[in-house]
């Protein structure tokens, strides 16, 4: 008796030193490295980094605890994911990391009671992806003289995929030429994205409507498991 009680003390100060692993009941959030400065977080998981399907959840954070918002089915980058730091543009793959959303933006209106910054599209929209340029990485409206054509997007030559969409601040802030330009949470295709990530229309109009900006909100990308592992950022 006196050595299972030895026993069971001596796992308890160890869990204690240690650090216990987190409960297998506890929320995502919970088990990450960082959530951001927000009461909102989304969450973009794909099984590994070869993966190019997975699932995005949203998350309020209420009363001190994580609870899930909504879910539903995610695509990633046709090459899978990789390390934002890392990562190299044209190479069709999804930044991981934490970063935020500086604002929304659609071809067609913002759903009824959006309250997040929504941007609508215009025949002069662009976002320049020009490593020469100087609004590399920026919305432009028109597009100027030192952004290629080709090397930018038309927003309004995406259609369905635009109508709705989230601005991902993945090399955004400070960008890095050469890294990677218009990385966006956007409506779902028939395949696997250039580097964004996409959901079903449905979903991108509730994420919207969920939105706030008192929540700050962030978005986290990872896999499950592994070095680009979610629970890292």
């Amino acid at each position: 008796m006196r050595l299972a009680v030895t026993a069971a003390v001596s796992v308890l100060v160890c869990a204690t030193l240690l650090g216990a692993a987190p409960a297998e009941g506890d929320a995502l959030p919970d088990r990450m490295a960082d959530t951001g400065p927000g009461s909102q977080l989304i969450t973009a998981v794909a099984p590994s980094a070869s993966s190019t399907t997975g699932t995005v959840t949203w998350w309020d954070r209420r009363d001190g605890r994580w609870v899930e918002a909504g879910s539903a089915p995610a695509r990633f980058g046709a090459n899978g994911l990789v390390e934002g730091a890392a990562r190299t543009q044209g190479t069709d793959t999804t930044p991981t990391g934490l970063f935020t959303l500086p604002y929304a933006f659609g071809i067609e209106a913002a759903p009824a009671g959006t309250t997040y910054k929504y941007r609508p599209v215009h025949e002069s929209s662009w976002w320049c992806q020009d490593n020469d340029s100087r609004a590399y990485n920026r919305w432009t409206e028109p597009r100027p003289a030192d952004c290629r054509a080709q090397e930018a997007e038309h927003l309004m030559s995406y259609g369905p995929l635009y109508a709705h969409a989230l601005v991902i601040g993945f090399n955004y802030h400070t960008p890095v030429r050469g890294r990677g330009a218009g990385i966006f949470l956007h409506v779902r295709g028939e395949g696997p994205t250039a580097g964004c990530v996409s959901v079903p229309k449905d979903a991108m109009r509730r994420i919207l409507l969920w939105a706030k900006a008192r929540g700050r909100p962030h978005i986290a990308v990872g896999t499950e498991s592994g070095p680009t592992a979610i629970t890292r950022y």
